[in-house]
């Protein structure tokens, strides 16, 4: 059988330029305390410049606005850039460069903050790793955080769907592992980093003072949203159309039968360190 990788591959990563607005509305929105998290940790006073990678459609960007800071935003999407200089037009402190982290050009040892909501697995390590750190002032904060949806555990909706993944997506994704139980602990692990950050410790790459923060969250869609949010995923966008039509139409009818309502659990995670 002819391998298919995961659907997380890099090239892959300007998919989400086709679905700006979907992304916008449906994508869950980071918890303020993360935001507060961050500016304590890194204990700002004022003028402020800032660096953000993978600004999307700016979920991550408006509370850093809303403290002043300077946000040079890059972002590889032509849509997800323009959306982002429409939606912020009215603020002077903003400025986004259509281009990769790895390819933009900036001066080194110029910015306060560096962070990426969401983003920076898909970053190559090898270039992102040191070009972040050389990109900060000494002290500076590198903050990345993203969410996690949680397996539940007994959750009859969520085991009627997984036979339909069976079908669908594991025919297509070959792999043996299946979603598992996972605990904040589970999440500080160097094997777990690496799954949300592409690099096993911060520590390793010059940083101190490291820190991980966790938030829960949860969000409850109809049938049709979660497809939607489900279609915001690199790996089920890159499944073929009849491995994707068919998911999809399993997975809204299971959540049509239980109520037309479907409770989803997140776990926030915040990971910063100081040059």
């Amino acid at each position: 059988m002819v391998k298919v990788g995961t659907g997380w591959e890099r090239n892959r990563r300007t998919h989400f330029d086709d679905i700006v607005t979907n992304y916008d509305r449906i994508r869950p929105e980071y918890p303020q305390e993360l935001f507060e998290d961050i500016t304590s940790y890194s204990n700002f006073k004022e003028n402020v410049n800032a660096l953000e990678i993978g600004a999307g459609t700016g979920k991550a960007t408006i509370p850093f606005l809303n403290r002043s800071y300077r946000i040079t935003a890059v972002e590889l999407g032509n849509n997800m850039a323009n959306y982002l200089s429409k939606k912020f037009e009215k603020y002077e402190n903003f400025n986004v460069i259509i281009t990769s982290f790895e390819d933009v050009e900036l001066k080194n040892n110029s910015f306060d903050l560096i962070y990426a909501g969401s983003a920076f697995h898909w970053v190559n390590a090898d270039i992102g790793r040191p070009k972040a750190y050389e990109l900060l002032k000494e002290n500076g904060t590198i903050a990345l955080f993203r969410y996690n949806a949680m397996t539940p555990h007994g959750d009859v909706i969520f085991d009627e769907i997984q036979a339909f993944y069976e079908k669908y997506y594991y025919s297509y994704y070959t792999t043996s592992s299946r979603p598992i139980i996972k605990t904040k602990a589970d999440f500080m692990k160097p094997s777990e980093i690496y799954n949300s950050y592409r690099f096993e410790d911060l520590k390793n790459y010059g940083y101190k003072d490291i820190e991980m923060k966790f938030y829960d969250g949860s969000k409850t869609f109809s049938a049709n949203e979660y497809i939607d949010w489900l279609d915001t995923m690199s790996d089920h966008r890159s499944l073929p159309k009849s491995n994707k039509t068919a998911l999809y139409d399993g997975i809204r009818k299971t959540i049509l039968n239980h109520g037309d309502s479907y409770k989803l659990d997140y776990l926030f995670q915040l990971y910063m360190g100081r040059k």
